[in-house]
């Protein structure tokens, strides 16, 4: 909807937090452990790699390490650096507080970054430190323009269009009143957003409170709930900023995914919509019923951009700005499209139209073989890609693991990037790309969990295809325990994705961890079904409007083709887990698996959707899945269908023991949706439990109840597989 004991009594020591300069700073975990097998404890020890930063010379990247303390139950962002080859690391931060979002400054002799709310810079070396910024609103996100004589800060302001302000002489009233919808988003209230700021850079350097770019607008930029400052850049001249903005509220904004590019001149203050022609005029939209087959995505007005266009950046020579484009309003999982801008004519051309899937993340280049690289997924890992001005992609990469982020380094002669996989985390590599991906070369210069990872024995993670019931191929992941024995039978789980439309690709998790679950002795089945990308959009599009059709087929015929090929998988001795859409494939495959399972795990699953229909703030999303409000007396056969299948309906064949997960403050799929599971599975006589958390959204981010949810989890498989 975009992990006490436990059974094999492993256990982990985690070593006390590291106390620098201040009492409450954590620092990397020294974790010595009892047994070669993945823990909770020792999956919460490692360091999480954040963004990095390549230096203007190419010599130096500054980088982000997230570390975590189960029993202080918090974390600690540190910023690191190294030579680009990888040598030399050492940890720059000095402070007790969090220090995110480093970026090299004044032409690469300084690296300014976010400390307690402000900017401050330093020495490449962390000397000489300073504080850039004092101002009254904390600094959420920052880019400097390439002159280096502005800034554009992130900053949340308040906002009372949909929840009105108390009172004054109320100040301890804690009731909100709602007069429109999107009067929460994700995990909060909306009672601010943020706004890009244009502050000067004085030659002393400091930073003034700046002018709002978006002054009396009531719109976000960056945008709710994930985007950061990648939804911003700077021209090249230092003249222009290029941003994103949904511009709506209320209703429009619950029902609508249309946001675009705008150009802002710093010179005349003024703002162009590079997305829409001058004087558009939207057409008029049914809230209640699905955006695909309404005017506002008839074939004329697809020339406007009325999807998500998102993450603007300007090409080296400043003629153009390009961006992710999806083609339609109200569906947030379309395909992402690579569009170019020209900034003379005014004319756009998409980049990517050969490569049938998403483009996740691209920079540009200025070499002869390639305008973009770009990042995306395909049968089911997320490779590295080049484009030239022809449109022709080429596959830089081979399939051994998924690449995240992406940037230029060395004048366009290689790329610095993010890679992970079902058995390692994230890890830092330079890319040398050649023509093909034989000739590409790939260096890992970071190896943050190393010391951990030595201490554990690694799954095996393999490759399996079958047919679905409709006659295509489908692939699906094996993981194997660590010291697999091909003789013996193994608990097995079947895997159900979420999204409904994210790959099952060689991601790492720090709760839904292939690693951990393998390491407990299970064996993992975790198909591609149809709806996910990487296997072409009519594989990917046929899921809307068929939650508990084909997809469903395809969970069944993954777990049955395993079953029959696969010895040492124990037919006898299997269960189905997964989050948000992957919920509510268990509380469906609850009613229908035909006692394939002898245990279930639904994590944020939709259980009653016509409750879900209203009880969701992204009202898009049940408008293009469902077709239309459970009310409307003209509903599609599709709709019908949605609602006539939803999982509630079928409690009554429920005969199997079920975990429900929530989180009490996901206002996707509200909470009410596991709770009503879990009452209606005790209701029933079924063996039931309920993990439910006050104060998680629809992940699990905090430490202790990281390691609450991984025990629980465990303790229910192993309960009923063992």
């Amino acid at each position: 909807m975009r992990r006490t004991t436990m059974m094999l009594a492993i256990a982990a020591f985690m070593a006390m937090p590291v106390h620098m300069n201040a009492q409450d700073m954590i620092g990397k975990n020294n974790i010595k452990l009892t047994s070669d097998r993945m823990t909770p404890e020792a999956l919460w020890a490692m360091g999480r790699i954040g963004g990095a930063q390549v230096s203007p010379d190419g010599k130096q990247i500054v980088y982000q390490v997230g570390y975590y303390s189960v029993k202080e139950n918090k974390g600690h962002q540190v910023l690191c650096i190294m030579n680009a080859d990888g040598t030399g690391k050492r940890q720059l931060t000095t402070s007790a507080k969090n220090e995110t979002d480093a970026a090299w400054i004044e032409g690469g002799k300084r690296i300014a970054f976010l400390s307690d709310g402000q900017l401050w810079s330093m020495n490449a070396d962390g000397s000489d430190r300073k504080q850039l910024t004092h101002d009254a609103t904390e600094i959420e996100g920052f880019k400097f323009s390439p002159d280096g004589k502005h800034v554009i800060l992130i900053k949340s302001l308040p906002y009372h269009g949909s929840i009105k302000e108390n009172p004054s002489d109320l100040p301890k009233a804690t009731g909100r009143l709602a007069t429109d919808m999107n009067y929460r988003h994700w995990d909060h209230y909306v009672e601010s957003i943020p706004h890009p700021f244009l502050a000067d850079v004085a030659a002393i350097g400091a930073i003034n409170e700046g002018e709002d770019i978006l002054a009396g607008e009531p719109y976000e930029c960056p945008m709710a709930p994930f985007g950061g400052i990648e939804q911003l850049d700077w021209s090249t001249d230092s003249k222009s900023i290029a941003y994103t903005c949904r511009k709506k509220e209320g209703v429009q904004y619950a029902i609508s995914t249309d946001s675009d590019i705008f150009l802002y001149d710093i010179g005349t203050r003024k703002t162009k919509n590079l997305c829409k022609a001058e004087g558009y005029v939207e057409p008029e939209s049914d809230a209640t019923k699905t955006m695909a087959t309404q005017p506002v995505n008839s074939k004329e007005n697809l020339k406007n951009f009325p999807g998500y266009d998102t993450n603007p950046k300007f090409s080296p020579d400043g003629k153009y700005v390009a961006w992710l484009s999806m083609a339609r309003n109200g569906y947030e999982s379309d395909r992402n499209r690579l569009c170019v801008y020209d900034l003379k004519t005014g004319e756009t051309r998409f980049m990517s139209e050969a490569f049938d899937s998403n483009v996740d993340d691209y920079c540009w280049s200025d070499t002869k073989d390639a305008v973009f690289y770009f990042i995306g997924v395909w049968h089911a890992t997320e490779n590295l890609y080049s484009i030239n001005w022809k449109g022709e992609v080429k596959q830089l990469t081979d399939y051994k693991a998924d690449f995240g982020s992406l940037q230029l380094m060395n004048n366009g002669k290689q790329l610095l990037s993010e890679r992970h996989s079902h058995t390692a985390t994230a890890d830092l590599y330079v890319v040398t790309p050649g023509k093909t991906k034989e000739k590409t070369q790939i260096k890992q210069i970071t190896e943050e969990n190393k010391h951990i990872f030595d201490q554990l024995a690694k799954p095996t993670s393999e490759v399996h295809w079958t047919k679905t019931t409709d006659g295509k191929d489908m692939l699906y992941w094996v993981i194997l325990p660590p010291h697999f024995d091909k003789t013996k039978k193994y608990p097995t789980l079947l895997y159900c994705e979420g999204g409904p439309q994210s790959p099952v690709s060689q991601f790492w998790s720090y709760r839904w961890n292939f690693m951990i679950m393998a390491s407990q002795g299970y064996v993992i089945i975790a198909p591609n079904r149809h709806g996910l990308p990487g296997f072409g959009s009519e594989w990917c599009e046929q899921i809307s409007g068929d939650w508990t059709g084909q997809c469903m087929n395809d969970y069944l015929s993954a777990i049955d083709d395993a079953v029959a090929t696969l010895p040492y998988v124990d037919k006898d001795r299997m269960g189905a887990i997964g989050a948000s859409f992957g919920g509510f494939s268990v509380y469906y495959l609850a009613g229908h698996h035909n006692k394939r399972f002898k245990c279930f795990i639904a994590h944020d699953g939709a259980f009653n959707l016509e409750s879900m229909y209203t009880d969701t703030e992204e009202v898009w999303f049940s408008n293009w899945e469902y077709d239309d409000a459970y009310w409307n007396k003209d509903q599609t056969e599709r709709a019908k269908r949605t609602y006539e299948n939803s999982p509630h309906r079928f409690v009554d064949q429920w005969d199997t023991p079920i975990l429900c997960i929530h989180g009490e403050k996901d206002y996707r799929i509200n909470a009410n949706q596991g709770m009503g599971a879990f009452n209606a599975a005790r209701l029933r006589g079924i063996p039931a439990e309920l993990l439910i958390f006050p104060d998680e959204n629809h992940w699990v981010l905090k430490p202790q109840n990281g390691i609450l949810w991984q025990r629980t989890f465990f303790n229910w498989l192993g309960r009923w597989l063992k």
